[in-house]
């Protein structure tokens, strides 16, 4: 006889397969060479041993609430000797775990174990996904020794077995830890953990239980200390060990393995051991627990549900990362920066990404954000690079979040906690604030007019450090920190083609930096030419920026200069430029550019470049869109209700208007006061 069990889903489906050929004609009395699998199951059901026992038990289910493993279990009798060979085989291929039962009091039916029934199973199964199989010793009360001495040759020589049980419907001996040990077959396989015949884990499984212990070595120190330990007992059990029982955990360490623990702690080699040792135990629900806590699925893969958390975005809406994400990416750099210079080495970096499956920064990183005089991504580099991924791709960061554990030392649901998505631009547009850190500007400019010195600017590299940039290792996106009165934002240049149409994408940005040579002639006909095509009639703000200002200025050949050009759209007149210096380039133009992006409504016009200076931020403030229009309305209201003809001739309205006045410009000068302050 034969238990079947198969699980749908969230269910768990047990069919009962009689796999002795019985005549249908003899009454059950006669059956002598019955087993018992009916019995089996109407005494689980029960919990009483039936007098009388149908040839074929009906359909039953066992509710989520009542089993172990809170899973729904459909237990179905099957009698071969009502239904054919083919429905056999149907229901072989759709089994998760099969029971095969035999009567402990017949030699016979445990000859038939080997000579027909695993043989049969194994012919309807594929070798690399072989079934579980647990075999179930039934009638033990009617002999006074047990089976297993003849059955433990046959587990050695099975690899798929899982273990034997012996039972008695009759006297209802074992009978639920019967379908325990079916269902913890399902839900806790063996195969996939541990190889019988070598008495280890399989590679598969030491891989994801490393990745686990260097999650959980949160100072990467090599060992779990009594404090990380706690926390992976708690995380994955909902419970902390008593000291003495940590001490029990270390001692059994130290009696079986040399190494495994050292300073106190835990180290790699006695983590493995003790999950070994769980397995070697019959206690491998332990380290399924531990696994799927972690993410991982019964081929111990990261599921996607872990890997990609549900994480629904608006269109016009961005993605950052939030306060606790940056926190959690601070103690990761921290935690990897072991000589602590606050930059990660090539070695050092290596070893972050040790917890991935791949490698996921190429050497173009390096030339995307910040890095220190050895080319080592810095901290700020560290969580520029992080940012952009979660900007451009914030699939890929939840992906990246989810290898490095997250959700699981940050206690959070999943990765999606870590995302704040942004809200609609055009609500901030008309709100005329916005709470975004993160702006996109898009550099535009025909090809060699220095857009790649502006990027590579913003990373405080000038002339002399970007010429030992590789060309297979250029980036066509820089990212770093600006302040902008005294907030931090982060400004993200992407180099677009230098195409004559732009495409959709090219076109979505929060600001437009057009560069064009001072010493190429026609270089700015193409700059003007895609403004007037993509952005002329937008809303998003421009900033034209002469590049290459060490060199010599020619005539553009364009019907008016670039000057006349700003002022006639009423952009800021165009911003000198040049990467040609001893020290770091100037990082004016990044303010401006932030400035512009936060504020695109103001439509600021600075006379000069720095945009930092008090010129520039009274003028800034004075040529405001919004203070032109507070003044006119002003303006007008005071005319309109106020003033008659006859007042203006009166010496009371003279005395008002230099009361006003004064008012005003005693608000002006605070105002001015609170800005340097600020500044």
């Amino acid at each position: 006889m034969k238990f079947t069990f198969t699980f749908f889903g969230n269910e768990l489906r047990v069919q009962i397969l009689d796999l002795y050929r019985t005549n249908c004609k003899l009454t059950h009395r006669a059956c002598c060479l019955k087993v018992g699998k009916t019995s089996l199951i109407m005494s689980l059901v029960s919990e009483e041993f039936p007098e009388e026992v149908p040839p074929r038990a009906e359909e039953i289910t066992i509710p989520a609430d009542v089993t172990p493993e809170r899973v729904p279990t459909h237990i179905v009798d099957y009698s071969e000797a009502e239904q054919n060979d083919e429905q056999l085989y149907h229901e072989i291929s759709q089994a998760n775990v099969i029971c095969i039962v035999y009567a402990v009091n017949n030699k016979n039916s445990i000859d038939k174990v080997t000579s027909r029934w695993i043989p049969l199973i194994n012919e309807r199964t594929d070798k690399d996904s072989r079934l579980p199989l647990i075999l179930v010793g039934n009638k033990s009360d009617l002999v006074e020794y047990s089976s297993m001495e003849t059955i433990l040759p046959i587990m050695n020589q099975y690899t798929e077995i899982e273990t034997c049980v012996e039972c008695s419907a009759k006297n209802l001996k074992n009978i639920s830890e019967l379908f325990y040990y079916a269902q913890k077959a399902v839900l806790h396989p063996t195969g996939p953990l541990y190889c019988p015949e070598e008495k280890e884990m399989k590679p598969a499984c030491i891989k994801a239980l490393t990745r686990i212990f260097r999650i959980s070595d949160q100072d990467n120190d090599g060992t779990l200390n009594d404090a990380e330990l706690n926390f992976f007992q708690r995380i994955c059990f909902n419970t902390p060990l008593a000291p003495q029982a940590l001490e029990d955990v270390k001692n059994v360490v130290r009696k079986n393995v040399s190494d495994g623990v050292a300073d106190n702690g835990l180290t790699l080699k006695g983590f493995l051991f003790l999950h070994t040792l769980f397995i070697q135990r019959g206690r491998h629900e332990t380290t399924w627990t531990v696994l799927r806590r972690f993410g991982y699925d019964d081929d111990l893969e990261l599921t996607p549900e872990y890997l990609f958390p549900l994480l629904k975005i608006p269109p016009d809406c961005t993605t950052e990362l939030n306060h606790h994400a940056y926190l959690f990416l601070q103690s990761i750099f921290d935690k990897h920066d072991l000589d602590r210079d606050c930059a990660l080495s090539t070695d050092e970096l290596k070893d972050l990404f040790k917890v991935f499956p791949y490698m996921p920064w190429g050497p173009d990183v390096n030339n995307t954000v910040c890095t220190n005089e050895r080319g080592w991504i810095t901290y700020q580099g560290f969580l520029s690079q992080w940012t952009l991924t979660t900007y451009l791709d914030v699939q890929r960061c939840l992906e990246y979040l989810g290898y490095l554990g997250y959700s699981i030392l940050a206690e959070q649901e999943s990765q999606a906690s870590a995302i704040t998505v942004t809200r609609d631009k055009k609500i901030d547009l008309q709100k005329k604030q916005t709470q975004r850190n993160v702006f996109r500007c898009n550099v535009v400019g025909m090809k060699g007019c220095g857009k790649s010195g502006v990027l590579q600017a913003l990373l405080g590299r000038n002339l002399m450090r970007q010429r030992q940039i590789r060309a297979e290792h250029k980036s066509y996106y820089a990212i770093n920190t600006v302040y902008v009165y005294g907030q931090e934002k982060y400004l993200l240049l992407h180099d677009v083609s230098d195409s004559d149409f732009l495409t959709d994408a090219e076109t979505i940005c929060d600001v437009v930096c057009l560069v064009y040579d001072v010493s190429n002639p026609k270089s700015f006909e193409y700059c003007a030419r895609i403004f007037k095509q993509h952005f002329m009639d937008s809303r998003i703000p421009c900033l034209v920026v002469a590049a290459k200002s060490d060199l010599h200025e020619v005539r553009q050949e364009y019907s008016i200069s670039p000057a006349e050009f700003c002022k006639k759209h009423k952009m800021p007149p165009p911003q000198a430029f040049t990467c040609n210096t001893v020290d770091m380039p100037s990082k004016d133009i990044f303010v401006k550019l932030t400035t512009m992006a936060m504020y695109p409504h103001a439509r600021l016009r600075c006379m000069c470049a720095c945009n930092r200076c008090t010129f520039c931020i009274c003028q800034n403030f004075l040529n405001s869109d919004l203070l032109q229009s507070v003044k006119n309305k002003l303006f007008t209201a005071v005319l309109n209700r106020h003033v008659t003809q006859a007042d203006l001739k009166s010496s009371t309205f003279w005395l008002r208007a230099s009361f006003g006045a004064t008012v005003f410009a005693f608000l002006g000068f605070a105002m001015y006061k609170a800005l340097i302050k600020q500044r």
